[in-house]
This record gives C-alpha cells, structure tokens and sequence, in this order.
C-alpha cells in the first residue's frame, strides 16, 4: 500500500475557483435539463428524475464508523465512532427508464439518517440526513461547466430524434461519445468508463467523482465491497438478457444474504495534480491512497418490494447538498447541481402530486 502523505490541502478560500461565464452556463444547463424533464414526463406522464432515473434496488442498512481514526480522518459525520442507519438506492445514471440492455454506468447513493447538526441547503437546515451520491467510475468526462453543458444542449437537441437514437443517447452516461459522433457531432471529451462490460452492479466500486469538503481538508469518497461474497461479484460479466436484469440480480441476492462494503476517503494533497475544478482528472492513488473510515452493513431483505419503490422513486429525493457544511460538494459541476437538483426535485414531487420527505427515522422507509 503507497505510503501515507504526511500533509493534506486544507479547505480555504481558493481551493474553488468560479470559472468564466459560470453562472450563465449554469442557467443554461439547467433550462436545457428542465426541458428535458417536461419531455420525459410527456412520453411517461409520470416525472422521473433527470439523472439515474431508473432504480434496481432500494436498502436498510448500517453505516459503522471505524472507531480511533487519526485526526484527518476523524472530520464531519465521521467524527466520532457510532452506528447510522442508512438507505441505499442502487440506479442506472440515464435521466431515462431504458432497458438493462443498453450498457451504462451505474450509481450507488447513501442517505445516512440521524445526523446531528444544521445542515447546508437554506431550506434544510434543521434535517438530520447527510447523502452521499456515488457513481461506478473515477471521472466526469465532461469535468466543468462549460463541456457539461456543451454536453446537455447536444443531448437535448438529440433527443428529438428517432427511438433508436433516443436509446442510444440514454446510454449517454458512458458512450455520450458515440452517440453523438453517431450524428456527426465530434465533442473533445475524455473516454467515458472503463468500457461497455457489463459487470455485477454489486461487485463494483463506486465513487463520488467530484471533490467535497471532508472537513478541514478536500476529499472524494468511495464505496467498495468488502464482504467475501461480494468481493467475488468484482468484475463478473452478466449477460443482460431482460429489461430488468438488474434490478433482479440485486433482489435475488438480498433475498437471501446480506452484504458489506467499505466507505473509504482520498484526501487531496496537490491541487495540481488532483484538482477540484476539473472533475475528468482522475486522482492518482499513489500520491493519496483511499483510506478506511467506515462500513455499511446491508441485510438480508426484500430489496424492491412495489411500496419501496415508489417511496424511493416518487417520495425521497437524494442530493449531494442534502449535507453538513464539513461535506459540501466542490467545483463548478457540483456548484451547478445546486440548482439543478432543486429544480428537478420541486418539478418530480409537484407533478407526480407526492411530498418531499427527508425521513428522521428508518421505520419510514417501507419494507
């Protein structure tokens, strides 16, 4: 294991820095992204979140933290040792209900309950959820503002277009290349993901991609699995066969076990070299390793029963915002999906008519 740097970035006042034309372009993704949504709701009439829309299984579980941690591990929720109750929402991260069949990445987000303490969103501070929204990659291709809403104005003008290329464009997550040189748009942007393999949505590692506080340093997180049965899922191939294989693979393994995984935290050390306002820049494990700071404990359980999906689906909203201040997400695309995600949230809940309910306790999360 690469030796342990022995000094952090500390969280000030120039770790971001507001890119150029920022807020227009930030307007502009989020008019293009509420567009699409009107769109959606038009083909479904039934709103539908316009990222990770199509869920594969909603979680109880645990979230343990590692007791003595050393001081720069030992920051926000991870502060002390103690038990969480969490729900998981494991996604597809199109804003489209596609088939499994179209390869895409997949998301994992953590909604930890009963944390103390007032929280960052003007409207939620006196909730007790800190969320932490993961996905099955290192990067964001489209790693600030402007190529992310480049981005958003080529896919909204696509998905006008044919059903074939509609479902082509929902992979968009992982293969946005292709699909819009499939149409003679050539964007420069990075590979996306490692690859159009399907590979057990349960033995993946996920990330936060984008930088956040971690108190009084800069970190990413991760999620990877740590129990023996899900170790052996780690890079499986799954031949997807079904619309829903996912969501069946992810029911018939909780049916009968429960699984761990460890939350692991990547500080940063050079802003050079590990940037905050470029989220296409993978961070180099071998000047920072991912440390340990926790465990999530799932057990068995009925991962997808028709009350806890809808109440996954139409009532929770997850939010990487949903934070304490120690955890606010950083850098231009994380500044954009403030508005983003509040938009889209108020648009889902008003028009499929249900509450938006930030739970205090697990007993409202229905089995």
């Amino acid at each position: 294991m690469p030796s342990i740097p022995a000094s952090y970035i500390r969280f000030a006042d120039g770790v971001e820095e507001i890119q150029p034309n920022e807020e227009q372009l930030t307007d502009e993704t989020v008019e293009s992204m509420a567009r699409l949504n009107r769109y959606m709701f038009e083909k479904h009439r039934h709103a539908i979140r316009d990222a990770h829309a199509k869920s594969h299984g909603i979680l109880r579980g645990e979230l343990h933290i590692y007791p003595n941690l050393p001081a720069h591990l030992a920051q926000g929720v991870f502060g002390e040792a103690r038990t969480y109750p969490v729900i998981i929402r494991l996604s597809s991260a199109p804003g489209a209900i596609g088939s499994d069949k179209q390869s895409t990445n997949k998301g994992l987000a953590i909604k930890i309950i009963g944390v103390a303490g007032e929280k960052f969103l003007a409207g939620k501070k006196d909730e007790v959820t800190q969320d932490f929204l993961l996905v099955n990659d290192t990067i964001i291709p489209t790693g600030d503002i402007k190529s992310y809403r480049d981005m958003q104005l080529k896919l909204e003008q696509l998905a006008h277009t044919p059903e074939g290329l509609q479902q082509a464009l929902s992979t968009a997550a992982r293969v946005a290349t292709k699909a819009l040189n499939a149409v003679g748009v050539h964007p420069n942007l990075n590979p996306i993901g490692p690859g159009d393999q399907n590979h057990h949505l349960l033995g993946e590692t996920y990330h936060t991609l984008g930088a956040l506080r971690y108190g009084d340093y800069v970190a990413k997180l991760s999620v990877a699995p740590l129990s023996a049965n899900v170790q052996a899922l780690t890079c499986q191939p799954v031949d997807v066969q079904e619309d829903g294989t996912w969501r069946d693979l992810v029911v018939d393994f909780f049916r009968e076990q429960g699984a761990e995984y460890e939350l692991r935290a990547q500080l940063c050390t050079d802003l050079q070299t590990m940037p905050v306002e470029d989220a296409s820049v993978e961070w180099p494990a071998d000047q920072s390793p991912h440390q340990p700071v926790g465990k999530l404990v799932v057990p068995a359980q009925d991962a997808y029963s028709p009350a806890r999906r809808v109440f996954a689906d139409d009532v929770l909203s997850f939010n990487p915002f949903h934070c304490l201040p120690a955890h606010q997400p950083l850098g231009s695309i994380n500044r954009a999906r403030i508005k983003a995600y509040e938009r889209s949230a108020a648009y889902r809940h008003h028009m499929n008519a249900q509450p938006r309910l930030e739970p205090r306790d697990i007993s409202q999360l229905p089995d």
